[in-house]
């Protein structure tokens, strides 16, 4: 999710939006429709903002630890959040950034044979970009944070992954049980 400082009244915009990291991940490159409220906003200039990428996440219940009825249940996460100074890119980096994007997306589908902005008519190509623009973010600083059940002992966390792999509600589960299984060390 994309936040943006709109300077006004209304407070922070936000947007959800595909994006893919640039180099070494210093600057991120994405898009917007024209009517994105964020958009508008850019016309005037760049704008200080935060891109929130959310990982593995779920629902944890109490009788998951197996360790006594003095428990409450718990959200664990992950999440990065991405600080920087958003602001148009030129018009002519619309279309490799879509490339760029399909493919990523893609790929993750083989073997289904990989859909390319070259099956789309190019009439139609062109009115389709002519509706969106490329943004980027460049990342001036990066905040991760977790929450894996790492405040418990080490029975207890492993006996609550065992139960979310197998019947967790939330998204990519098993990877979030596999984190909790080996929790990453206080920096």
């Amino acid at each position: 999710m994309l936040a943006v400082d709109a300077g006004d009244a209304a407070g922070p915009l936000l947007s959800h939006i595909p994006f893919l990291l640039a180099g070494d991940g210093g600057v991120v490159h994405a898009h917007l429709v024209l009517s994105n409220p964020i958009a508008r906003c850019l016309a005037k200039g760049e704008r200080p903002a935060v891109l929130a990428a959310s990982g593995p996440d779920g629902y944890v219940s109490p009788d998951w630890y197996e360790a006594g009825n003095d428990l409450v249940p718990t959200w664990n996460y992950v999440a990065v959040h991405l600080r920087g100074r958003l602001r148009l890119r030129p018009e002519e980096t619309l279309r490799p950034h879509l490339d760029a994007l399909a493919a990523q997306f893609e790929h993750r589908l083989l073997p289904k044979p990989p859909w390319r902005t070259s099956k789309v008519p190019d009439r139609q190509l062109q009115a389709m970009m002519r509706a969106i623009l490329p943004i980027e973010l460049v990342v001036e600083s990066v905040d991760g944070t977790w929450k894996l059940n790492q405040n418990r002992a080490d029975e207890a966390r492993l006996n609550a992954a065992r139960h979310l792999e197998t019947g967790g509600i939330g998204v990519e589960t098993a990877r979030l049980a596999g984190m909790m299984r080996k929790p990453p060390e206080p920096a």
